[in-house]
């Protein structure tokens, strides 16, 4: 028995989320399908860093699964990648030891958003990118970036849907807003996220940028840890899984 990782990348626009529901097109079902062929028949569970929703898009999601075969790491992502659809590539393959697991080790992870400001929006990004064609006070965004980092219970910025239970603290070792031609790139960094939270994160800086919010106004909404008093969830499809770090 072999244990591998696997980096992967997929286009978000026309699977219903990561996690496997019966009767829709999703990551993990497409994967799975794939190893099913290659074993046989043998069903082979895969386990991911964590789950993407229904149009969030993956530079570095990282899985891992438990395979009889035996095969070269490089012929690994061949094989895989010749049974798989074209919006979900394979990207690296390493063995691992037996202990590894891509959620539990997980150390640290990196999602980019992506908002277009231009006036018009763009028919051929509209799936890749949150078209948002206001003015906004990039100096005041960066201000509350600031107030983002650190640990924080993050209760405010987690979706009143989640179903997760236990603590809601997080820590972010990075939040920033950088400006890309007439696009703006939001970094978040950190040791974990709750269920929409970089988009809620993301909802509330644009709100700053407008001037509905002022920076400093972050820290009573991480206090009150209360979900009504941040803004919108902006839509999925601006977001992207950069990187998971173990």
């Amino acid at each position: 028995m072999e244990k591998l990782k696997c980096i992967i990348s997929y286009d978000g626009t026309n699977f219903s989320g990561f996690q496997i529901q019966p009767k829709k097109r999703t990551i993990q079902g497409e994967i799975e399908k794939a190893l099913l062929k290659m074993h046989k028949g043998e069903h082979i569970r895969i386990q991911a860093s964590g789950r993407t929703d229904t149009g969030v898009h993956a530079k570095g999601q990282v899985i891992h699964f438990t395979s009889t075969i035996q095969m070269e790491e490089q012929n690994w992502r061949r094989a895989l990648n010749t049974l798989l659809p074209d919006d979900l590539r394979i990207q690296d393959v390493k063995k691992v030891p037996a202990s590894f697991h891509a959620r539990f080790d997980a150390v640290e992870k990196e999602y980019h958003y992506i908002i277009d400001t231009r006036a018009e929006k763009d028919l051929f990004r509209r799936n890749y990118v949150y078209h948002f064609p206001y003015k906004l006070d990039m100096d005041a965004i960066q201000q509350a970036c600031v107030f983002l980092e650190g640990t924080h219970d993050f209760t405010t910025f987690s979706s009143a849907r989640a179903t997760t239970k236990g603590s809601k603290i997080r820590t972010l070792y990075h939040v920033s807003c950088n400006p890309r031609g007439e696009d703006i790139e939001f970094i978040l960094r950190g040791d974990g996220f709750l269920y929409h939270m970089v988009r809620i994160i993301v909802g509330v800086l644009l709100d700053v940028g407008q001037g509905h919010i002022a920076p400093n106004q972050i820290n009573v909404l991480l206090e009150k840890k209360d979900r009504t008093l941040a803004g919108k969830t902006v839509p999925a499809q601006g977001l992207y899984l950069y990187e998971v770090a173990y």
